[in-house]
């Protein structure tokens, strides 16, 4: 079971492939606040709800200084598929071997419909400018998390 992080902890930084195979690095966003949320897989029914949500809600995030990334362990490939059928506006990156996945805490057991399985833990992070994490819920709601997130943030 990885590690946990709680607000006040350093992000663990991370260099990943985004939808296009472009890297992008946690530590290029530094100076502004980031979201950074763990998701199962690209074009699942809860994901594809998540992922609209953050979507349609990019405008006031990016308006209060907040970007917004989106990891699972989606090939580039999937992710680019994704992107363009939900018309995604924001980055979506790949962790294939799960390591930055493991490291800030987004995989390991977790219950599924009654049974213990190992899998991606529906995460979301706030990293603030100087890269601390400001905000870590695990085992969030695909559905309502972004609104439950801009009044606990108040954005």
């Amino acid at each position: 079971m990885s590690t946990r992080l709680t607000a006040g902890d350093p992000a663990p930084d991370f260099t990943l492939d985004d939808a296009d195979g472009k890297p992008v690095s946690l530590s290029d966003l530094r100076g502004r606040k980031v979201v950074v949320y763990f998701y199962p897989a690209a074009s699942t029914p809860g994901c594809t709800k998540e992922a609209c949500d953050f979507r349609d809600n990019l405008g006031e995030l990016n308006g209060a200084g907040i970007d917004v990334l989106g990891i699972s362990p989606d090939k580039p490939a999937k992710l680019a598929k994704f992107r363009d059928a939900e018309e995604l506006t924001f980055p979506l990156l790949s962790d294939p071997d799960k390591e930055v996945l493991t490291a800030w805490g987004a995989f390991g057991e977790k219950q599924m419909y009654g049974k213990t399985v190992t899998g991606v833990i529906r995460s979301t992070f706030l990293v603030d400018e100087e890269g601390t994490i400001a905000d870590a819920q695990y085992n969030v709601r695909a559905t309502g998390h972004v609104a439950k997130l801009r009044r606990d943030w108040k954005v």
